[in-house]
């Protein structure tokens, strides 16, 4: 995947600073994001805070709240727009608070497999470092949640058993939100940070949730089946306000922009393993994994097709959708 080079960022106009230019000061890039301390992602955000620390110094260094206690995703991008934040590692419903268009990378049934799925991405991601840039926010390069599942306290043997639970709605999730629609069901809408408590009291019954997360969020002691009907294939990134950016010299814009892309990368690796040894856990501890029925996956394939265009011209554009297809076309073209 092309980097997110210093050249394109000056080339976007993101770099406002002149050669010359160097901080007068340290800075400190007051960072959120809902993964608790101890997960993938915390273990990772706290070892490309060391490099890039390392790497400039000191004049760079990157301080986290972690495991939601700054609140939900936009609650991070509203705090970055006040300046209370640098910026945040989100998922792709926290990106959408900025450009909302790149949920077209995160629709149902878009993709068979982790390859396709990051074929596609790869090539679609370039596009949003760019309107992200021109919406004042340095996109980096891309992480990954995995795919997220149903998993319930009862067995979810059809769809209509779907709609006698109570499935929890990410309040910001259009996607998850047109689906439910399609299915006629009615989400109970809540931010991440209050999903446990909610299982706990019974006031949901149903989420969906990639297995790591699950785990991580202790989600998974709480629910005792996983279905294979997967919502879609989570992909995030952290983002970090143009401004403050702009602020630094071009040799630590540099080293910062380098390091994240290096540990994007060690992030999806990551994530695609720790998902695969996730899932074995919540197996383990007892969750049993029910296989959708033939009728149910056609229901569910025909709800996701439906919600495709749906969303178009309102959440992305039929021209983004076009060129997802394409890209994933060419995929299957070659494997």
């Amino acid at each position: 995947m092309r980097a997110f080079s210093i050249a394109t960022v000056m080339a976007l106009g993101v770099c406002a600073a002149s050669p010359a230019h160097a901080q007068s000061a340290p800075t400190e890039l007051r960072m959120a994001t809902l993964a608790p301390n101890g997960s993938t992602w915390s273990l990772n955000f706290a070892k490309a805070g060391s490099a890039i620390n390392a790497k400039t110094a000191g004049r760079v260094t990157l301080k986290w709240y972690e495991g939601g206690s700054q609140g939900d995703e936009k609650d991070y991008v509203r705090k970055i727009g006040l300046g209370q934040l640098d910026g945040a590692a989100i998922t792709s419903t926290g990106l959408s608070m900025i450009d909302e268009s790149i949920r077209v990378l995160e629709l149902p049934d878009l993709f068979d497999s982790v390859d396709e799925m990051n074929f596609v991405v790869g090539k679609m991601w370039p596009s949003f470092q760019r309107a992200f840039a021109a919406k004042g926010y340095i996109l980096a390069d891309r992480g990954e949640v995995g795919w997220f599942y149903l998993m319930s306290k009862q067995k979810l043997g059809s769809l209509a058993d779907l709609g006698k639970d109570k499935p929890w709605l990410w309040t910001d999730d259009k996607i998850a939100q047109a689906m439910y629609a399609r299915l006629g069901v009615s989400g109970v809408p809540l931010g991440v940070p209050e999903v446990d408590a909610a299982l706990t009291s019974s006031r949901l019954d149903l989420i969906y949730s990639s297995p790591l997360a699950a785990v991580a969020l202790q989600w998974s002691t709480k629910v005792s089946y996983r279905s294979d009907l997967a919502m879609y294939y989570g992909v995030g990134a952290i983002v970090i306000s143009k401004k403050v950016f702009d602020a630094l010299s071009p040799a630590d814009q540099r080293i910062v922009t380098n390091l994240l892309q290096k540990y994007g990368k060690e992030i999806r690796t990551d994530v695609r393993k720790n998902n695969l040894d996730a899932d074995k856990t919540m197996i383990r501890a007892g969750v049993k994994v029910t296989p959708a029925d033939a009728s149910t996956r056609s229901a569910w394939d025909a709800a996701a097709q439906q919600v495709w265009t749906d969303l178009a011209g309102k959440v992305y554009t039929q021209a983004q959708l076009d060129e997802v297809l394409k890209y994933r076309a060419a995929y299957r073209a070659k494997h």
